[in-house]
């Protein structure tokens, strides 16, 4: 099996699996990938290290998948096992549970759409990370960091967010939006992975929270890096965005307004009304309601997170995974959210560089997370 990959693997991937997911002997651990070079590379070595901290491991293998397609039955039949550890270790996405799209798992009130988020943040029986998009260099350079220098800040900076009721960010591309965040509780993704209902990225590195459905109000221009339906984008003229009452009113460029076919700002525009298609399309199948279409549709324009990069080693390639944790910089995403009440067909992450994020709080008062692009102290 070695031969599959490269020796540079063995040290970053020992590291992610004991110090990370705190792997141990009798464990299994389920890997899901892809049959590209880079993440079966990666899986291999994981799969490895694995097998030397004395877990049980299996690896799966399935076509790309995207935003809108599926995963393959075997793998979600695979996830129903309860393996202690699930990783994604994937080129794009894990993909869709088409049988918990249509019929979604509930947990106290809460809906969730895919076997893996009932597990992991519903029943919180597994602990995970995922990998969309990543690369052999990317994991090398960053998934061995100091992770209790990361730790470190991530925790300082969801207690910023404590009686927090709103945060403004504007960026010197003209970012100028006030996000409302009360009652909303950040996540940390801070490579602290070994309990169940634990997970996030590698690499890992940011601090989010999701905005109030219905809430956000300003402009957002997208001026690092961009996620379309078809991937990744480096943004060259960057993507202006009008955010009305929580939801994408325009998206343009200072060139064109509608933006010219084609362009990162069309890209994007594509994507937010390839997923609006997608909610009719379910509705037309008779696998949603028309209530459920109609939300689905709706947040297909929702501002559904707010992220603050943290991780030293990262930097903006126009690999979204690597991007947005990338210090000097804040992201959005738009469609779907982490608290589950904003569902979309999309998740798609665009990077401000340089931005000026203050946090407001109940009291009047406010602290100054970073100063264009500056991290505070925190």
């Amino acid at each position: 099996m070695k031969e599959f990959y490269l020796e540079s693997l063995n040290e970053p991937a020992f590291t992610v699996m004991k110090d990370v997911c705190g792997v141990k002997s009798g464990e299994r651990v389920l890997i899901i990938t892809n049959p590209e070079n880079n993440v079966l590379q990666i899986s291999m070595a994981l799969y490895e290290a694995s097998v030397k901290l004395g877990a049980e491991a299996t690896i799966m293998v399935q076509e790309e998948k995207t935003l809108l397609t599926y995963a393959e039955k075997s793998v979600i039949g695979a996830i129903k096992t309860k393996p202690d550890v699930v990783l994604s270790i994937s080129a794009n996405k894990l993909g869709k549970d088409q049988e918990a799209m249509k019929k979604p798992y509930i947990v106290e009130g809460a809906e969730f759409p895919h076997v893996f988020d009932w597990l992991l943040d519903g029943t919180k029986e597994i602990r995970s990370f995922w990998t969309p998009g990543i690369t052999v260099d990317m994991f090398v350079r960053t998934a061995s960091i100091d992770y209790a220098l990361l730790d470190e800040r991530c925790q300082k900076l969801c207690k910023r967010f404590e009686n927090a009721v709103s945060v403004k960010v504007t960026s010197p591309g003209g970012t100028d939006i006030l996000v409302p965040v009360e009652n909303r509780k950040p996540f940390s993704d801070d490579g602290k992975f070994m309990l169940p209902g634990t997970g996030g990225n590698i690499p890992a590195g940011e601090v989010f929270i999701s905005p109030i459905v219905g809430g956000c109000e300003g402009v957002i221009v997208f001026d690092g890096s961009m996620s379309v339906t078809e991937g990744d984008i480096p943004i060259v003229e960057p993507i202006i965005c009008t955010v009305k009452n929580g939801f994408v009113a325009e998206v343009f460029n200072k060139v064109s307004n509608p933006p010219v076919a084609g362009s990162e700002a069309d890209k994007l525009l594509q994507s937010i009304i390839g997923a609006e298609k997608e909610a009719d399309k379910m509705l037309a199948d008779g696998l949603f309601s028309e209530e459920k279409a109609a939300s689905y549709r709706k947040n297909a324009r929702s501002i559904g997170e707010l992220g603050i990069g943290l991780n030293p080693s990262a930097t903006i390639s126009g690999n979204m995974l690597e991007d947005e944790k990338a210090f000097k910089t804040c992201h959005f995403a738009i469609g779907s959210n982490y608290d589950y009440d904003g569902e979309s067909f999309i998740h798609l992450d665009g990077v401000v560089k340089n931005p000026t994020i203050v946090i407001n709080y109940k009291d009047g008062s406010s602290f100054v997370v970073e100063k264009e692009g500056i991290l505070q102290e925190l």
